[in-house]
């Protein structure tokens, strides 16, 4: 029995090892000499002017929820759509239920003006 498990341990041994070795590496073998120059602000050239950690709207998070949520349908529209021929038409009216709930809760979501920026 543990003979099957042994693929599955040595994906995760592997995983595991292509992660931490990396990074164990870079830690243990690059130089450590940080100065001034490399502890500075390099993304825009000048130093903040606010505090990172302010607080963002709402709004923002739910524009960022509603995108994840209507755009994972598309991981499911790609091996539908590959195996179609195989599945037949239980498979294609399936997913036409599917996309229909999607496309109610989008008109929903819009009719509600959650997509609206104000």
């Amino acid at each position: 029995m543990s003979q099957h498990y042994l693929p599955v341990l040595l994906f995760i041994l592997v995983g595991v090892g292509v992660g931490v070795v990396p990074a164990a590496l870079g830690w243990f073998l690059a130089p450590h000499r940080p100065d001034p120059e490399k502890n500075s602000p390099y993304e825009c050239g000048f130093e903040a002017f606010e505090d990172a950690r302010m607080r963002f709207d709402v709004r923002y998070y739910l524009v960022a929820i509603l995108f994840i949520l209507f755009d994972l349908e598309i991981a499911f529209l790609f091996p539908w759509a590959v195996v179609l021929k195989d599945i037949g038409g239980f498979g294609f009216l399936a997913m036409l239920v599917f996309l229909g709930i999607l496309v109610v809760g989008f008109a929903y979501e819009w009719l509600k003006g959650a997509l609206e920026w104000e």
